[in-house]
C-alpha cells in the first residue's frame, strides 16, 4: 500500500508498482483545463488519480493486464474522484471505438498521459505480467504515437516519461504522426548526475521551447525545492 495526501494506492496485484516516473508524469502533465483525459497503461491507477486530483476532467485509465485493471478500479472506487475516473481493460488501439458512443468520452482527449513500456530488446524478466508492463513488444513508440494521434483533440497535449536515451526515438515516432514537442524536462536523481529519465510533451502544433532539467536530490541528499514544488500536493511527507 502507498498512501498519498488525498488517495491510497493498493498494488499487491499489479506488475508495476508505484514509482517516481509515474508520480513525475502525473504532477508534470498539463491537465488543469481538460474536459477528458486518457491514461495509457494505467497500472495501479496512480497517474489517472493524480490527473483527477489536478483537474475537473473525466479520466479514463486503460491497461491490458486484468489484475492491474481490477486493482486500479478498486483504488479509484476508494478515492474522492470515483464519479469521474473509469478504469477499463482495453488496448489503446481500440479506444477510438468509444469516441462518439460513450457520454463521458464522446470527444477526442484534451490530454493523453503515458508511462510506457521501454525496455526494448532487453532480457525479459520471468514474470509475464511484469514483462508486458516493461517491454515494448505490445506497444512500440510508433504504435503509441499513432494511437495518440488518432485520439488527441486538435489542441490537446500528449505527455510521456521515458528513459533519457530514448528521447530522440520518441520525437521521431511522434513527428511521423504529426505530433511535435512543446516541452521537455530531463530528470536527474541528484545534482551533477546524468539524466536517467525525460518528461516530454507533444501537440499537433508544436512550439519553440528550451529544455530544462529537474534534479530530485541536492548534493546533501535532500529533495530540491524544484522537486518539492512539483510533487508536494501528493507525497505525505513533503
Amino acid at each position: 500500500m502507498f498512501a498519498f495526501k488525498q488517495f491510497t494506492i493498493h498494488q499487491d496485484r499489479c506488475a508495476m508498482k508505484v514509482g517516481t516516473d509515474g508520480v513525475l508524469l502525473g504532477a508534470w502533465a498539463r491537465v488543469a483545463h481538460c474536459r477528458n483525459i486518457l491514461d495509457i497503461g494505467t497500472g495501479t491507477g496512480l497517474v489517472a488519480l493524480m490527473a483527477a486530483q489536478r483537474s475537473q476532467a473525466d479520466v479514463l485509465g486503460i491497461d491490458l493486464d486484468a489484475d492491474a485493471v481490477a486493482q486500479a478500479a478498486e483504488n479509484v472506487a476508494a478515492s474522492p474522484w470515483n464519479h469521474r475516473v473509469r478504469i477499463m481493460e482495453m488496448d489503446v488501439r481500440n479506444v477510438n471505438k468509444l469516441l462518439g458512443t460513450d457520454k463521458a468520452f464522446s470527444h477526442p482527449f484534451d490530454a493523453i498521459l503515458c508511462n510506457p513500456p521501454y525496455f526494448e530488446n532487453s532480457l525479459k524478466c520471468p514474470d509475464a505480467a511484469r514483462a508486458m508492463a516493461r517491454h515494448t513488444d505490445t506497444l512500440s513508440f510508433d504504435e503509441l504515437a499513432g494511437s495518440v494521434a488518432r485520439l488527441l483533440s486538435a489542441d490537446g497535449e500528449f505527455s510521456v516519461v521515458i528513459p533519457y536515451d530514448r528521447a530522440a526515438d520518441m520525437t521521431v515516432s511522434a513527428a511521423c504522426y504529426g505530433l511535435f514537442a512543446t516541452r521537455q524536462t530531463s530528470v536527474c536523481t541528484k545534482q551533477g548526475a546524468r539524466p536517467k529519465r525525460v518528461l516530454m510533451a507533444f501537440t499537433r502544433q508544436g512550439a519553440a521551447y528550451t529544455p530544462d532539467v529537474l534534479c530530485i536530490q541536492d548534493a546533501q541528499h535532500g529533495y530540491t525545492p524544484e522537486y518539492v514544488s512539483l510533487v508536494k500536493d501528493f507525497y505525505l511527507k513533503l
